[in-house]
């Protein structure tokens, strides 16, 4: 009897002995996965042992090469950790380290914890699980750089900028708005939370509904006399002309996160337009201070690439330029029409006729123009432009300003492409988690079911019943489970993938009979390979697995009848089809037949749901292309094709040509 236990007992050893090795090689995954490693700290042997990939506790170092893994003062800092850890000052504590490979320096956060402890309690390995962040701190960086130059952009800017919160809360104004709106202590403006309401130029708006606004507006401070404008804080008198643009900061959600304000006074430069009428004598007389004011506001221009317009209804001719006594570009009528592509030259003409009948209305619009920069783009250019009227009130000509919108146009287009991308990529993951989650729930309720069984007044033949199907679920799940892991490995693109030289036509056969393994015994299944030797260099291990798949999806739907796997070489590249006379694909299915968890039009699932989504992936990153084709009650045919470069061909000889 003694013996008899003795076996059980190492038996049942060897059993769980098993069961750890798996649960580590699982658990070694999912840390590679996460960019995570495991450690253990012997204090005994004073060894650290790392986790393997296979699970197993096999890399080890001692003190010293141990310390050379890491930065000098950071390994300093951790094994100070260790003794506090080792000697209960501490139960847990996390440490940053860097790797000590300053070409590719790697930085980790490591986790400290007590892993075991000897019968006295006192502690005997300490655990360490190793984080790889060097990417989020290298994002880090990134954004502290980035929030670095946004500062300095926004102080040194010729323009007055001014940044507002969710709530209309200013947060932020440079030195240029400061000058500009009189404000002399700009801390005490931000401390008592001026609200962009309050400001002239865009109060009576709705803060939550408001969208990107440009506009030149004329603002007469004596019609703000409420103390909530603060006018006579800031010394704000008489009239402004003020031009500037809005842009309302929102998340993926739409919601507001904030203004952003950008602008210039320009009270003098169309205060100098309305004075052009009375001579140029008076412009000669202008002092020397409003000289170099023009020339700071054509600097201004020539920086922010705005040019002024004008139009004239007398003589039919527009004008355009970059300085505001310089004509740069003097068009008709004919020429500003072509200007723009057909589908605007419409636009373009409405907007003349305006301006030609005398409108009183400004004119904006925004138009796609035939020339290009130097991207070879097509410009976008935005025009605001107001009436001007003479001593009589009567219109006399047109000015404003254009714009070049072209980034602007460019960025908005990509980000419809990209906001198009997002939510499809967002429904296909949502579609994903759904399907997964049913499918990994439904052999998951099966084993919790019949394991209840057991503990309700049941028939003892029939446990034999219920563990068969708990074992039945139980693969069912296994197999799932490590599909999708595979699968996101797949996604991830962490599949390595070794060419070597291979004899294909001695393991073609092997891969299709394993995919067949569970083919129905009335199927005939035939392999066609003309090679007697085929070597060619490609990585049989992938490539293998992706033939299985396909045989064994095509093993799911053939009951009976016949299926073919054919190969061949050509031109570079090698070509496998599988051909069978099932029943076929329905319409429906097939444009959908590599899409996860895809089920037939009986909603049977095709194997795990997951097997030709793999396959598809695993060809594609080799480079290749699969390709399914079916009807319904006709068969199926599917194509995988494969570069690569072929070393040895050997045909095999057709002994009825012989002679």
């Amino acid at each position: 009897m003694i013996p008899f236990f003795h076996r059980l007992f190492t038996r049942r050893r060897q059993g769980e002995d098993n069961a750890r090795q798996s649960q580590n090689s699982r658990l070694a995954l999912i840390l590679k996965a996460s960019k995570q490693r495991i450690w253990i700290y012997d204090m005994a042997q004073r060894h650290y042992l790392y986790l393997s990939d296979s699970g197993k506790y096999d890399e080890t170092y001692n003190l010293v090469e141990f310390s050379r893994l890491f930065n000098r003062d950071d390994y300093e800092e951790l094994s100070q950790v260790l003794v506090d850890v080792s000697e209960g000052k501490k139960e847990s504590s996390v440490v940053r380290v860097r790797s000590n490979t300053p070409e590719s320096q790697r930085i980790y956060d490591v986790n400290i914890s007590v892993a075991g402890r000897d019968k006295h309690g006192y502690v005997s390995s300490i655990l360490g699980i190793q984080h790889d962040i060097t990417n989020e701190v290298h994002k880090q960086q990134q954004v502290s750089q980035l929030l670095m130059r946004y500062h300095t952009v926004f102080n040194t800017s010729l323009l007055d900028m001014v940044f507002y919160d969710k709530n209309g809360v200013i947060q932020d104004i440079n030195d240029k708005a400061c000058q500009a709106f009189g404000v002399k202590d700009r801390e005490k403006v931000i401390k008592d939370r001026f609200l962009l309401q309050n400001n002239p130029m865009y109060s009576g708006g709705d803060l939550q509904q408001m969208e990107n606004t440009r506009t030149t507006t004329l603002v007469d401070f004596s019609h703000f006399k409420d103390k909530i404008y603060q006018t006579d804080r800031f010394g704000l008198k008489g009239k402004m002309y003020y031009d500037s643009t809005i842009n309302p900061l929102r998340n993926a959600k739409g919601e507001l996160e904030g203004l952003y304000m950008c602008g210039r006074d320009i009270t003098e430069m169309v205060e100098s337009v309305h004075r052009q009428r009375e001579g140029a004598e008076r412009l000669r007389r202008a002092t020397q201070n409003v000289q170099e004011y023009i020339t700071n506001i054509n600097y201004a221009l020539r920086v922010s690439g705005v040019r002024f317009v004008s139009y004239s209804p007398k003589n039919f001719t527009f004008q355009l330029s970059d300085t505001i006594n310089e004509e740069q570009l003097r068009m008709s009528q004919l020429r500003c029409i072509r200007l723009g592509t057909p589908r605007f030259r419409r636009t373009i003409s409405s907007a003349l006729n305006r301006m030609d009948h005398l409108t009183r209305y400004n004119i904006q619009e925004i138009i796609e123009t035939e020339i290009r920069d130097e991207k070879g783009r097509q410009i976008w250019l935005q025009f605001n432009m107001v009436p001007i009227l003479d001593k009589d009130g009567q219109v006399e000509h047109y000015f404003g300003v254009c714009r070049n919108m072209t980034d602007m146009v460019e960025t908005e287009r990509r980000l419809a492409v990209e906001t198009k991308k997002a939510q499809e990529t967002e429904l296909l993951k949502q579609s994903f988690l759904t399907n997964m989650s049913y499918e990994i729930r439904t052999p998951l309720n099966n084993v919790v079911g019949f394991a209840d069984l057991f503990e309700t007044e049941h028939d003892e033949a029939d446990e034999a019943f219920f563990v068969e199907q708990i074992k039945q679920s139980s693969n069912i799940l296994l197999s799932l489970i490590n599909d999708i892991l595979f699968l996101s490995r797949l996604d991830a693109n962490m599949i390595e993938y070794n060419k070597s030289d291979v004899d294909f036509a001695q393991v073609f056969e092997g891969h299709c009979q394993m995919g067949w393994s569970n083919m129905s015994p009335k199927v005939k299944t035939a392999i066609d390979c003309p090679y007697e030797s085929l070597v060619v260099d490609i990585d049989d291990s992938n490539l293998g697995m992706a033939i299985e798949r396909v045989c064994f999806v095509a093993s799911q739907f053939l009951e009976e009848g016949n299926i073919c796997a054919r190969c061949e070489y050509r031109r570079g590249e090698l070509t496998i089809s599988f051909e069978d006379d099932g029943m076929g694909i329905d319409a429906e299915t097939l444009p959908h037949i590599f899409d996860r968890f895809i089920r037939d039009k009986n909603q049977k699932l095709c194997g795990t749901g997951l097997d030709l989504p793999i396959a598809q992936s695993l060809v594609q990153q080799m480079g290749g292309t699969i390709d399914f084709e079916s009807e319904l009650g006709k068969g199926a045919t599917v194509w995988i094709s494969v570069p690569c470069e072929a070393k040895v061909i050997k045909r095999r000889i057709n002994p009825n040509n012989d002679l």
